[in-house]
C-alpha cells in the first residue's frame, strides 16, 4: 500500500469520514488535500439501491454539463461517405469510413475519446469490439453514440457530454468536472447529473433509489455527501 501524504493525512484529521457534509463543505476538504502541481479532476461515486443483476434495474445514460468538464474531447466520427462533411462542419476531430476501421484494427488507434457512427456502419464496427470495448468506447444507441444525426452527435461529445453506467456493484463513478472549477461550477454539474440521474430510476427498484454519495479528487480521500439535500434540489 501507497504512503499518504501528509497534506492529506492533515486534513483527514479535519473531517469525520462517517459524516455526510454538504457540497460546499465536502469540497473545500478536497481542495485543502489536493495536489499544487497538477489541476485534478473531481468524481463522484454514487451508490445505487438496486440489483445490477437484474437486467431491468440497469442504470445507464448521459449527461451534458453546464460548465463542461474542462477538456478537450477528441471525436472520432466514423460513418458512410455522405456523412463525412457533416461530421466534419460540425467539428469532429476524425472522419473516416472503412479507413478508420482498418486503422483501429490494424494499429490498435485509440488516440479519441469517444467514437461515433450511424446505423448503417455498426455491423463493420461491431468488429472492433477486442479494440473499442474494454475501453469503453463502443458506440451504444442507448447513450447517443450511434445516430444518423451526426451533427449532433459531434456537438454535445464536443461539449462534454459523460456518459456513465451502473456497476456490478451498483455503483456510478462519474467526472463533474475540474478542481480549477470551484465549488459552485462543480455544484451546478452535480445537480445536472442528479436531475438525470433521478429521472432514470427503474420502476423495479424498491427503497431508496440513490442511498450514498462520495466525492474526491484524482489524488485526494473521498468525502461523503449529504445526498438528500442535493435530491431535494431536483424537485
Amino acid at each position: 500500500m501507497g504512503c499518504v501524504g501528509k497534506r492529506i493525512q492533515d486534513v483527514k484529521k479535519k473531517y469525520d469520514s462517517a459524516k455526510k457534509y454538504r457540497f460546499e463543505d465536502a469540497f473545500g476538504f478536497i481542495a485543502e488535500a489536493a495536489s499544487k502541481k497538477f489541476d485534478e479532476t473531481i468524481d463522484l461515486a454514487i451508490n445505487l439501491g438496486i440489483d445490477p443483476k437484474k437486467s431491468d434495474q440497469m442504470v445507464r445514460g448521459t449527461c451534458v454539463y453546464p460548465h463542461g468538464l474542462g477538456k478537450t474531447i477528441r471525436v472520432l466520427a466514423i460513418v458512410p461517405p455522405d456523412k463525412v462533411e457533416e461530421a466534419k462542419a460540425a467539428g469532429a476531430d476524425f472522419v473516416g469510413g472503412d479507413d478508420m476501421i482498418e486503422k483501429i484494427q490494424s494499429e490498435g488507434w485509440i488516440d479519441y475519446d469517444t467514437v461515433l457512427t450511424t446505423p448503417a456502419m455498426m455491423g463493420k464496427v461491431g468488429k472492433l469490439g477486442k479494440v473499442l470495448g474494454r475501453r469503453g468506447l463502443m458506440p451504444n444507441p442507448k447513450v447517443g453514440t450511434v445516430t444518423n444525426d451526426i451533427a449532433t452527435a459531434v456537438k454535445l461529445a464536443k461539449a462534454g457530454k459523460v456518459e456513465f453506467k451502473v456497476s456490478k456493484t451498483g455503483v456510478i463513478c462519474v467526472p463533474i468536472g475540474k478542481m480549477s472549477f470551484g465549488a459552485k461550477k462543480l455544484y451546478d454539474n452535480a445537480m445536472e447529473l442528479f436531475k438525470n440521474l433521478v429521472k432514470l430510476r427503474p420502476s423495479t427498484a424498491k427503497g431508496t433509489f440513490i442511498k450514498k454519495v462520495s466525492m474526491s479528487g484524482t489524488m485526494g480521500p473521498g468525502v461523503k455527501i449529504d445526498e438528500n439535500e442535493m435530491i431535494e434540489q431536483t424537485k
